[in-house]
């Protein structure tokens, strides 16, 4: 089975790919599908903001399309930058380690630093039809960066239970424990039941 993902990202393509491949699943970035848009995230939830992208995928291509939307909620600012995660400067061309910078700024001097990354994954199908799952990853931001892997915040986020940023772990133990590793274990089981439901 082929699914386009309704992303340019090679990060998100890359932990997609991982989960989905043993599957049988082939997953092809959009632009590898010939799709050169990006859809306006509009959307007010994580999961509005995935089906939109998913759905435009899925029209241009006329393939069945997943996508997925996620970002980090701090609970000491209302749970900012949330579905903003991405643009969080108010400029989508600066860099992760601008916004970075910028969220560490904005919690300088807050001891409550609790947070969770978040995924919503969306699966649009021609015929209407749509699977959708959602991941989270307690945790909290450091007051440091640290840490190679990883991308967005993962240099200054701490999962629960861990002394380590998730920048600093491996792929394997990021995926074991991350939002989207979570969101796209559940979203594999329910595109499985879906599958063999419709053979």
């Amino acid at each position: 089975m082929r699914l386009i993902l309704a992303s340019n990202n090679a990060h998100k393509a890359q932990e997609f790919r991982e989960i989905l491949s043993p599957l049988g699943i082939d997953v092809v970035t959009q632009s590898e599908a010939g799709c050169h848009f990006e859809a306006d995230e509009t959307g007010e939830t994580f999961e509005e903001n995935a089906f939109i992208k998913a759905e435009a995928a899925m029209k241009a291509t006329g393939e069945a399309a997943v996508s997925d939307d996620s970002g980090l909620e701090v609970d000491a600012l209302g749970g900012e930058p949330g579905v903003r995660s991405a643009r969080y400067t108010g400029r989508h061309e600066d860099s992760d380690a601008d916004r970075r910078a910028y969220l560490m700024k904005k919690l300088s001097g807050v001891e409550h630093r609790t947070a969770r990354f978040v995924s919503a994954i969306c699966c649009v199908f021609p015929n209407g039809d749509r699977i959708e799952a959602r991941g989270e990853c307690e945790g909290a931001i450091a007051t440091y960066e640290a840490g190679e892997n990883g991308f967005g915040y993962d240099a200054m986020f701490i999962p629960e239970g861990e002394n380590r940023t998730m920048a600093q772990m491996s792929a394997e133990e990021k995926n074991a424990i991350s939002h989207r590793g979570r969101a796209l274990r559940k979203f594999a089981r329910l595109l499985e039941e879906y599958t063999n439901a419709h053979k």
